[in-house]
């Protein structure tokens, strides 16, 4: 009897090792096979949450097939005390591994809104989108000006509390006193009574910000990212250029930025500039005059330049003085600081613009001379257009 009693034991036990083994290959196969997830999601990892939490919503929310053997995995992956709170981007038909990894990566948080704020010397604008999981692109909200009404859609957003990504854009080519006033207008920043930079300093750009914290700690970032920016341009830069300095190269970059809004032509623009300089030629650049007028405050000019002013000894006159001006006129973007230190090679030293917001080049006078007239020729017709309008 007891070796019945015996086989029996031992037949149910090797009946239920296999049963487990059987359960652990299941387990293992359901954490690896793709996902449930039939489109891309966000979730939200909330402070202080634990992966049992955090496993049950997973699964509630079809993420996952089974929050358990999601636990389960974690925990023999000793990751499970590795989550960080955000918002993430969950891609469809993910597997439980690559779920987890995106859980415990960290890194920026990824809001389905985002609010971007863009400073500019003229029309500065608020931009609320919405992103699609899955997808690059965005869906607009709304649109709409400073101290405009605000929007029903922004406003019901505010009011629900969404997360939302808050973003501040600065364009290429601001003067130091046009960015610290646009960021005063930032309704979701700090920006009481921030000190002006020096000149050129500030790096344009995209930068995501918390809602409430200080304009003067973004201030700080653009600062330390334009050192950054011209530090390694200036570590590249190419040989034998009539620029002795960062800072030189920083004036120059400024002009560039100020001369053409064209990717494409600035290294060529850069060329103008850097064959005068080895010439001994002036500059004669009309943004350096237009910058000893208005010392880069109060917005644009918003009229002609004088001849008077163009005749005037003053420091910003390359009309007038030799070689640079003393400071930059404005803060220029990567790429320009990059053409100022990187040329192209050519023997251009001419440059008028051609009426749609490019250039023609030059080599000799009489050649430019030819694209001056052009030019004129462009402005009188379109004076011309106008006034027929007006007249009608």
């Amino acid at each position: 009897m007891w070796k019945h009693i015996a086989a029996n034991a031992l037949t149910l036990g090797v009946v239920l090792i296999a049963a487990l083994a059987g359960i652990i290959q299941i387990g293992k196969s359901r954490w690896a096979e793709p996902g449930p997830l039939e489109s891309a999601t966000f979730f939200e990892v909330p402070r202080g949450s634990n992966m049992r939490e955090v496993s049950t919503r997973l699964a509630e929310d079809g993420i996952v097939s089974s929050g358990s053997i999601f636990r389960i995995g974690t925990g023999y992956a000793e990751r499970d005390g590795d989550l960080k709170f955000g918002t993430y981007e969950i891609p469809s038909g993910a597997s439980m591994p690559e779920v987890l990894d995106i859980l415990t990566a960290g890194g920026p948080s990824v809001f389905p809104y985002t609010v971007t704020y863009m400073v500019r010397q003229t029309d500065p604008e608020i931009r609320v989108r919405e992103r699609i999981p899955g997808q690059d692109q965005l869906i607009e909200i709304a649109t709409f000006a400073p101290g405009d009404e605000v929007p029903e859609d922004y406003a019901a957003l505010l009011e629900r509390g969404v997360p939302i990504t808050w973003r501040v854009s600065v364009a290429p080519g601001l003067t130091s006193w046009d960015i610290i006033n646009g960021l005063e207008s930032v309704d979701f920043l700090d920006g009481a009574d921030i000190p002006v930079p020096p000149e050129g300093t500030l790096a344009p750009d995209t930068y995501d910000v918390a809602r409430g914290s200080s304009a003067e700690e973004l201030v700080n970032r653009m600062r330390v990212s334009q050192e950054r920016i011209l530090a390694d341009a200036w570590a590249s830069r190419a040989p034998n250029l009539p620029i002795t300095s960062p800072e030189e190269a920083l004036i120059l970059a400024s002009i560039i930025e100020k001369e053409t809004a064209i990717a494409e032509e600035r290294r060529r623009v850069a060329a103008v500039f850097i064959n005068r300089l080895n010439q001994g030629m002036r500059l004669q650049t009309d943004p350096t005059v237009i910058y000893g007028i208005t010392k880069g405050e109060g917005g644009p000019l918003g009229r002609g330049i004088r001849q008077s002013e163009l005749r005037a000894e003053t420091p910003y006159n390359t009309y007038v003085i030799d070689g640079l001006p003393p400071t930059p006129i404005a803060n220029p973007g990567a790429e320009a600081i990059r053409a100022a230190l990187d040329p192209e090679q050519t023997n251009e030293i001419f440059f008028v613009a051609d009426g749609t917001g490019g250039h023609l080049f030059a080599e000799t006078l009489a050649e430019h001379n030819q694209n001056v007239a052009a030019w004129r020729a462009i402005e009188a017709a379109r004076e011309a257009a106008e006034g027929a309008q007006t007249g009608n």
